[in-house]
Parts: structure tokens; C-alpha cells; sequence
């Protein structure tokens, strides 16, 4: 019992220690780049299309993960294609939900930079994504 609380607090202090680290990488980016810091957790819509194409996004992502669950809890024996798993539905949201964004900085935004911040943001955060799976968590744990 013990051992699983010491890889839970290693997972969570791992965990703050890689948003601590994209949120340093956003925050030099855009400061080098002259663009404004987007809130976190806020919808920092650039006008009513973003608006309703970024919902459309969620709702469609949070079908798949619904479906998915469903998929995964009924069909344990199987085995489950890497497709359906939660992980990769997140990482692909997150990568659409991004690019969306910074198409609609590159079409309509006021400070054109703010595309770049966008893009180079979401480079970072796959390049640590896939660091972190390819390491297996930089060894700390058996992935």
C-alpha cells in the first residue's frame, strides 16, 4: 500500500513539474513573440465561428470519449484497439482543438503573431508528450 502512494505523489509532482514547464515554454514564447498570455482554463474564442467550430469539437470529442468508455468497459476480453484509448482520443482533441485555434489567430486575429505562439506551443507540448511516452516517464515508472 505503501509503494502506491509513493508513485502516486511521484505521478503528481511529475505531473506539475511538466505543467510548470509548458507554462514557462508559453509564457518566454509569447513574450519573445509580442502576443498576448491566454488565460488558462478560459475559451479564449477569437469571434462567434471560432466560437460555435471550437463546440462542435467538444461535443464531438466528448462523444468519442463516451463511446470509447462504453467500448472499453464492455469489451474487456477483447482487447482494445489503440485508437479507442482514452489517451489517444485526448492528445487528438487537443491537437484539434489547437490547430483550429491557430488557424482562427491566422485568419482573424489582430496581432498576427498569436498564431506562432499558438503553433509553437502545441510543437512543444507533443515533442513532450511523446518524450514522456517514448521514456516511459523518464523511467520513473513501468508504462
Amino acid at each position: 500500500m505503501n509503494n502506491i502512494n509513493i508513485q502516486f505523489g511521484t505521478l503528481m509532482l511529475f505531473l506539475i513539474v511538466l505543467v510548470l514547464v509548458i507554462s514557462i515554454f508559453g509564457f518566454i514564447i509569447r513574450k519573445l513573440l509580442g502576443v498576448e498570455r491566454k488565460k488558462w482554463f478560459s475559451y479564449n474564442h477569437i469571434n462567434e465561428r471560432h466560437k460555435k467550430l471550437d463546440w462542435s469539437v467538444r461535443i464531438i470529442f466528448t462523444s468519442l470519449l463516451l463511446i470509447s468508455s462504453y467500448y472499453t468497459i464492455y469489451n474487456d476480453t477483447i482487447g482494445i484497439p489503440w485508437f479507442f484509448k482514452t489517451w489517444f482520443i485526448l492528445i487528438v482533441f487537443l491537437v484539434t482543438s489547437e490547430m483550429l485555434r491557430a488557424f482562427m489567430e491566422w485568419k482573424y486575429a489582430d496581432n498576427k503573431r498569436d498564431f506562432l505562439a499558438t503553433i509553437a506551443e502545441l510543437m512543444f507540448m507533443i515533442s513532450i508528450v511523446f518524450l514522456v511516452i517514448t521514456t516511459g516517464f523518464f523511467g520513473l515508472f513501468n508504462v
